[in-house]
């Protein structure tokens, strides 16, 4: 039986064990699988297609989560349901993932629900790497939800896809206005944050951004510019916090977690206190700098609604261009 809804192809960019979910998808919505009929065993799948348990297994225990099929001990594997919806099949392409990310990509699984299958890779801002799962997976999915970084002309590559384009995150100027799009506004963001909070920042005598370069976006430190020129405020750009000493009346702007943890135990180490000597302000939030230092004030977009509003532009097929919002969080640290 399993020969006329399953088919693993050593060729395809697809792995294995979603060819085997896929395959069994697709058989449900034609009508070939029905509620109740048996699945072949994991032991048959193996023999026939050359794959190892593990594969079958893990695409079993996909299967099972979402309800399509169910297990009987001692019985084996029976169809469950009927209710399948191969419209929307999602290539995610992350710069990485980190916690505030994790939070996007939950979001955006729980606003498309069961009717959406989803597979996430990495390129950790390597262009070759970026390039090649793009290669790879061109054509088996839907929809590509692209996250560029800071690469540029990758309009191209972009163009040269066989399904519909998302791109998440940043904006490169090649890119604008081609695609639908939820994005942050880095720039704007990082002024609009900074003269939201003009009053506490005005009691510190310099401000300082700790801006490492390289995969961060440009317009971090722009914004900070622009609001330091406009206020007059005297600033400081570093690239590290190496040799530092920090001093009463200086506030610090943090891209990176690891020199927010640097400042603060810079500021222990010191004898100053975070809010009153020293202020520290943290870039994206997540639920640990709510409790850090009794509060760490952060820069952030809303990284839940980024994840709603992009699985909502996945299912709605609009070509739209959504500005994520982004606010200054006020706590203790300034």
């Amino acid at each position: 039986m399993q020969e006329k809804f399953i088919q693993v192809k050593e060729d395809s960019p697809v792995s294995k064990y979603k060819q085997i979910v896929n395959s069994v998808l697709e058989s449900i919505s034609l009508g070939k699988l029905t509620i109740g009929d048996k699945m072949p065993s994991i032991n048959t799948i193996c023999n026939d297609w050359g794959v190892s348990r593990d594969t079958v297994l893990s695409a079993y225990a996909e299967l099972k989560a979402r309800g399509i099929i169910t297990s009987m001990p001692g019985k084996g594997y029976y169809v469950q349901t009927a209710d399948v919806n191969l419209t929307h099949k999602v290539f995610v392409l992350f710069d990485e993932l980190n916690s505030f990310k994790e939070v996007l990509y939950n979001a955006f699984l729980e606003e498309l629900g069961d009717n959406a299958m989803v597979e996430i890779y990495f390129h950790h801002f390597n262009r070759k790497v970026f390039e090649n799962l793009i290669a790879a997976n061109n054509g088996a999915f839907t929809t590509y939800v692209i996250m560029p970084a800071k690469f540029t002309d990758t309009s191209q590559i972009i163009e040269n896809i066989n399904g519909r384009v998302v791109i998440l995150d940043q904006m490169p100027e090649d890119l604008k206005h081609k695609y639908a799009a939820v994005y942050q506004n880095f720039e704007k963001d990082a002024y609009e944050a900074l003269m939201f909070g003009r009053k506490l920042l005005a009691k510190y005598k310099k401000l300082i951004m700790v801006y490492p370069g390289g995969k961060e976006p440009e317009g971090q430190f722009r914004g900070f510019l622009k609001y330091c020129h406009e206020t007059a405020t005297p600033f400081e750009l570093l690239s590290d916090l190496n040799n530092r000493i920090v001093s009463k009346g200086e506030a610090y702007i943090a891209i990176w977690d690891r020199d927010l943890v640097k400042l603060v135990k810079m500021a222990k180490q010191e004898n100053l206190s975070i809010g009153e000597d020293i202020g520290i302000v943290s870039y994206n939030d997540t639920a640990l700098k709510e409790i850090v230092a009794n509060g760490i004030s952060t820069i952030s977009t809303d990284f839940k609604k980024m994840g709603v509003q992009l699985a909502r532009l996945v299912l709605s097929k609009k070509n739209v261009q959504i500005e994520n919002p982004s606010s200054l969080i006020i706590r203790e640290s300034l």
